[in-house]
């Protein structure tokens, strides 16, 4: 009966480094539990692409929660270096969605 929880135990601590790894460096991150979107519209351009720049207030995502839209605002100047969710997935609170490099 013993021998189960260490197995699970390891499996859980290699997950931490993986969570962790990605909140390394500065990041845009989710205000809210809802439904992440790319573009405003379907078939419309994405707010942010790899490598766009933007600027405070400029606008990088909608986070749909209880069927009301939210834009997302970058919080500072930033290049956007990596897409870390897929568009039309669930995301939890304070979820990392964009590494970012301060401009």
């Amino acid at each position: 009966i013993a021998a189960p929880a260490p197995v699970a135990a390891p499996v859980a601590e290699s997950a931490v480094p993986a969570a962790s790894a990605v909140a390394d460096g500065p990041v845009i991150k989710s205000p809210m539990v809802g439904t992440y979107y790319k573009a405003p519209a379907p078939g419309a351009e994405p707010f942010v692409k790899v490598g766009s720049v933007v600027k405070k207030g400029q606008g990088v995502a909608i986070i749909e929660a209880m069927k009301i839209m939210n834009e997302i605002d970058a919080e500072f100047d930033c290049r956007i270096t990596e897409i870390l969710v897929e568009d039309g997935q669930p995301i939890e609170f304070d979820m990392p969605l964009f590494r970012v490099e301060k401009v």
